[in-house]
């Protein structure tokens, strides 16, 4: 149950795009909040609503430096998320490997009907 409230937080916040916006910068290097509201043109709360959202899903975190917060990239990155996507990524692909393999089959048994056939 846990695993799955994780990875809800993470997709949620990954839902918007301001937040990927922000994970993309911070994939950069380090950024303060008043750096990341001047390049998403917004202003300081709502920055801080985004940043506070990646925080809590794990995927930023955020730490006082004198007057200003730095905002960096979560220890966790994606892996959580990327782990779960890996995993169906590979069920479906078997899944399609099989579905294909199932065309391939009944049209050359097909094929061959139709080479008697003649």
């Amino acid at each position: 149950m846990v695993q799955h409230e994780v990875l809800d937080r993470a997709f949620a916040a990954l839902a918007d795009t301001t937040r990927r916006d922000i994970l993309v910068r911070l994939g950069d290097g380090p950024a303060t909040i008043s750096e990341l509201a001047e390049s998403a043109g917004m202003t300081l709360t709502g920055i801080r609503k985004h940043v506070d959202v990646l925080v809590d899903a794990g995927l930023a975190t955020t730490e006082k430096v004198g007057r200003t917060r730095q905002c960096r990239l979560g220890a966790e990155r994606l892996d959580d998320a990327m782990a779960w996507i890996s995993f169906y990524q590979r069920l479906w692909e078997r899944r399609l490997d099989g579905l294909e393999a199932y065309f391939t089959l009944r049209d050359g048994t097909r094929n061959d009907t139709d080479k008697d056939a003649s």
